[in-house]
């Protein structure tokens, strides 16, 4: 099962604004054919956001609540502790979170911000692939629901 991290800013594609791009992740999401690593620090950062006043009324538009998306976080979401800071720093330091639990996991990191992305090769080093949405070879095609 293919072991991903993802930032707010995807969370909120997936399930929020429900962006093309990231149906692909929700859809193997709902199927449990991926495993989803978060911390606490990551579930309260999205409780934040989704309080942004540019947040709210997109919400309201798709029908949301705040407590809609945070339930979909905790259905979908393992939450494991914070782990101790990678050996690469990110230079936006609320994305640093993000790149410690996908090299501590070892996992697929998906973000669209531009500082996670400019690491990629850095990330690499630490078998950590960084993309901006869930390609095709990373989803098991037969592992069954759990």
């Amino acid at each position: 099962m293919t072991a991903l991290v993802l930032d707010t800013n995807i969370v909120l594609d997936a399930f929020v604004f429900d962006d093309a791009a990231a149906r692909p992740l929700r859809a193997a999401l709902e199927a449990g054919r991926l495993r989803w690593w978060a911390t606490i620090a990551m579930r309260e950062e999205l409780a934040r956001v989704l309080a942004y006043p540019q947040i709210v009324p997109r919400m309201a538009y798709y029908g949301l609540q705040p407590d809609d998306v945070l339930a979909a976080f905790d259905r979908h979401a393992a939450l494991v502790e914070a782990p101790p800071k990678a050996p690469v720093t990110c230079s936006d330091p609320d994305d640093q979170k993000f790149i410690d639990l996908a090299v501590a996991r070892q996992a697929l990191l998906l973000s669209k911000d531009r500082a996670v992305l400019s690491m990629k090769r850095r990330l690499a080093a630490w078998s950590v692939h960084a993309r901006p949405a869930l390609e095709p070879e990373y989803v098991p095609e037969h592992e069954p629901a759990r």
